[in-house]
């Protein structure tokens, strides 16, 4: 890709940047939810420069990460477990569309009264939120696998765990990977969710407390962050991904 191919996608969003702080300044707009684009950067720039930007950052991908390797593993195993017994499959089937739609926030009454403020209440929303998207698409390439593959593991008579460490999971680890990849992007969302409405830490309670400070324009650097944030871990993922698997691991998983 060119130079040019890569700036004309920041074009638009860059003269729509330029319009609104011309709309805001020359406007003389006063208001309490919104502020100059040049207001938001000094802002950010202060966070970073206190270090409560990089603290916020830390509490919160922490949780996140915490969360999502808690509720990758159990996705994982469940979904490995799934995806080899059909029978097993079917009869979970019930219990696990039951319970996949609850909206993780739904539970923070419940993990409040259970475990409290701080990281753990945080991690536990975020595992919740996690294990189903591990768990479905690891499934899911569990039961794709070629059969063939199985009746090799049968013939060698290889146990249940050499059968999943030497057959299973080498062939599926492609959408595995991409399961955990969209896993990381639900974890930073649920935390930051999880702080805006309840837990007094990371980035969403800096978002509160910078807008029950009215400080529209610290509010919205946090905003700004947090979306550079989930776009680095983005990118780095699928970095990973193409290091890992090639460019064949990345055709099919365009939205």
């Amino acid at each position: 890709m060119t130079l040019p191919e890569r700036i004309k996608p920041v074009l638009l969003p860059l003269a729509a940047l330029f319009a609104f702080e011309a709309w805001m300044r020359l406007a003389a707009v006063q208001s309490d939810s919104l502020a100059p684009p040049s207001a938001v950067l000094l802002a950010l720039l202060r966070a970073f420069t206190d270090g409560s930007l990089l603290i916020a950052t830390r509490d919160t991908l922490a949780s996140a990460f915490a969360g999502l390797a808690l509720g990758g593993a159990i996705g994982l195993v469940l979904g490995i477990t799934l995806g080899l017994s059909q029978i097993l499959s079917r009869l979970m089937e019930v219990t696990i569309e039951a319970i996949r739609p609850i909206p993780s926030v739904a539970l923070l009454p419940l993990a409040l009264i259970a475990l409290g403020f701080g990281y753990r209440m945080e991690i536990a929303i975020v595992a919740f939120a996690c294990v189903w998207p591990v768990l479905i698409m690891t499934r899911a390439a569990v039961g794709g696998i070629e059969p063939r593959l199985i009746e090799v593991a049968r013939v060698l008579r290889l146990t249940q765990l050499d059968r999943v460490m030497k057959i299973v999971i080498p062939a599926a680890l492609p959408r595995i990977f991409l399961a955990f990849r969209l896993a990381a992007g639900i974890a930073l969302i649920v935390a930051v969710t999880v702080e805006i409405a309840i837990n007094p830490l990371g980035l969403g309670a800096g978002i509160m407390t910078a807008q029950q400070g009215l400080q529209p324009d610290l509010m919205l650097a946090y905003l700004v962050w947090i979306g550079v944030t989930g776009f680095a871990l983005n990118a780095a993922l699928i970095a990973a991904q193409r290091t890992l698997f090639g460019r064949a691991a990345l055709s099919g998983d365009n939205p």
